[in-house]
C-alpha cells in the first residue's frame, strides 16, 4: 500500500488548470491513474483533445461543461476513448473534479501532438 498525502501530491500547472497527481505508476498504481483537476473561473474554449482510453470525470465542486453536457457537484461522466474532450468552467468559482483513467494512456492534441502527461506517469 502506498499513501499519498494531500500535501505531498505533485502539482502540475497548465494555463487555467492545476493537476494534483494521486494514483499513477510512479506512485504505486500499475493499472490506474487519478488526479484532482482544479479549473479556474472562466477557463474554457481550448481545442479538444482525445485519449486512447476511457476517462471518467467526477465533479466535486463548481459547474463545468464537457462537450454538450453540463455537470455539477456529484455528477460524473464517462468519456469513451477517441471522443473529443474540452472542459469549460461555467461557474463563478474554481471547479474541482477527480479524474480517473487506465494507466499508460496516450493523449492526442488538436495539432496532432502525442502526449503522456507527467501527472499520470
Amino acid at each position: 500500500m502506498q499513501v499519498i498525502h494531500a500535501g505531498d501530491a505533485p502539482r502540475f500547472q497548465l494555463p487555467g488548470v492545476e493537476f494534483t497527481g494521486y494514483a499513477a505508476p510512479s506512485r504505486g498504481s500499475a493499472g490506474l491513474c487519478t488526479w484532482r483537476l482544479t479549473v479556474d473561473v472562466g477557463h474554457g474554449g481550448d481545442a479538444p483533445h482525445t485519449l486512447d482510453r476511457d476517462e471518467v470525470f467526477m465533479v466535486l465542486s463548481g459547474r463545468v461543461q464537457l462537450g454538450d453536457v453540463e455537470l455539477g457537484p456529484g455528477d460524473a461522466v464517462v468519456v469513451p476513448a477517441g471522443e473529443p474532450i474540452a472542459l469549460t468552467n461555467l461557474g463563478e468559482q474554481k471547479a474541482e473534479l477527480i479524474v480517473a483513467i487506465a494507466a499508460g494512456f496516450t493523449g492526442h492534441l488538436a495539432d496532432g501532438t502525442t502526449v503522456q502527461p507527467p501527472w499520470a506517469q
